[in-house]
């Protein structure tokens, strides 16, 4: 035990493996007993929110694991944080105060600084915080009050984001961080934020992790996290998709009437259920030889098939080039005929619309997500893999000197 504890001080060393143990506890019980029983206890407590997993599935990740004491004493390689980051939280309350002070260690390790952490702990009803609290995290950047960073990373998807569109001076925010080249981040129910960004302040953002969703685990997955700093640093990246299981399994990587041919637009969009329900709004992007990216999780096949019409009925995709499925995860068989799945539902929207689709692409409520530009331009050619590519240009970055990856899954 006093190796341990040398190691790490001791919220840290209770951080490390997820519980609020007692020292009561302590004493009755022998060490591993006490950490396995809180650890599991304080996590079945979590509500999951689509930002955290596709319904249905279990994330072993959440769950803290037994951590031996050669583990503990493992050296921390930290960089100084200089990166000027600022959180914002637009929709769920997070579920731990641990997980994310967890994330928040991290984050520093990694080199970003962040500015207001206090807000991972606001809560008001299921959101994290009131709407006026919420948005002023970004409207206060808008109207000068606080200087813009170079990163704002969202804290947690779920819901909540919508309610706070007509609150925010969305062209005078994206004027600013244009100027200063600060990236936004996030994915999930922060797709409402995303659109209203580029829909009225011409600004791109990053489909990407966050903070308690990804950063807050106990183990996150360092892929996602690597492909995080890729996007953030590489002004030139490059995804390549093989095959379209993602999507589904039972269709072919690019569906198209006609030989498939190298495409060049502004790629956007993000959660399917967020993008369909601005449909009509102010806050949709309309973008003429856009490229259409969407993903979901957890949505039975006639509801991605109505989200999808919910679109195409308001002529979304009238104007555009392509459209481009992430992933599709935690979808359940149809309870009338188990022939009427995704791939079918795909192929409708392919029949409809006329353009070329193409599925499989490594985003969405997953794990080993390539982070990627929205907002951005995009080329989508053939690879050599029988796939195809999606290579992105103009957007903001952050020098890849800056950041150091490994801290992203430290035990910090």
């Amino acid at each position: 035990m006093t190796k341990i504890f040398s190691a790490l001080n001791r919220r840290q060393f209770l951080r490390q493996v997820g519980i609020r143990a007692g020292v009561g506890l302590l004493v009755t019980q022998s060490i591993t007993q006490a950490l396995a029983s809180n650890a599991i206890e304080q996590d079945t407590n979590i509500q999951l929110t689509k930002d955290d997993l596709p319904t249905g599935f279990f994330d072993e990740s959440l769950v803290p694991q037994p951590i031996s004491s050669q583990a503990v004493q493992t050296q921390t390689s930290c960089i100084t944080p200089n990166i000027e980051t600022r959180l914002f939280a637009s929709s769920n309350v997070g579920g731990s105060d641990e997980r994310n002070e967890l994330a928040l260690d991290r984050m520093a390790c990694a080199g970003f600084k962040v500015d207001n952490p206090a807000i991972t702990k606001r809560q008001y009803l299921r959101f994290a915080g009131t709407d006026s609290q919420r948005a002023s995290d970004l409207q206060n950047i808008a109207t000068g009050a606080i200087k813009a960073p170079k990163l704002l990373l969202g804290v947690r998807g779920g819901y909540g984001a919508m309610r706070l569109l007509p609150m925010i001076d969305w062209s005078t925010l994206g004027r600013i961080m244009k100027e200063r080249g600060s990236i936004l981040a996030g994915f999930s129910d922060v797709t409402a934020i995303q659109c209203a960004l580029l829909a009225k302040g011409d600004m791109s953002s990053l489909a990407a992790p966050m903070l308690y969703s990804e950063f807050g685990k106990t183990k996150p997955d360092q892929v996602s996290c690597r492909q995080f700093v890729e996007a953030l640093t590489n002004p030139n990246l490059a995804i390549s998709i093989k095959d379209a299981s993602l999507t589904s399994a039972n269709l072919p990587s690019i569906l198209a009437t006609t030989e498939p041919k190298t495409i060049t637009g502004t790629v956007w969009g993000g959660n399917l259920s967020v993008v369909s329900a601005l449909a009509g709004s102010d806050y949709l992007p309309r973008i003429d030889g856009g490229i259409v990216f969407l993903e979901d999780a957890g949505e039975q096949a006639y509801r991605i098939e109505r989200m999808l019409y919910d679109l195409y009925l308001a002529g979304v995709f009238k104007a555009q080039q392509a459209i481009v499925f992430g992933a599709l995860s935690g979808t359940a068989e149809d309870s009338y005929d188990k022939r009427y799945d995704v791939a079918t539902v795909i192929r409708q929207l392919h029949k409809l619309t006329g353009l070329p689709v193409y599925s499989g692409m490594s985003f969405g409520h997953i794990g080993k997500k390539h982070s990627f530009p929205l907002g951005a331009t995009c080329q989508i050619s053939l690879n050599t893999v029988g796939g195809y590519q999606l290579a992105f240009t103009d957007y903001p970055t952050i020098k890849a000197d800056a950041i150091h990856v490994e801290g992203l899954w430290q035990n910090v």
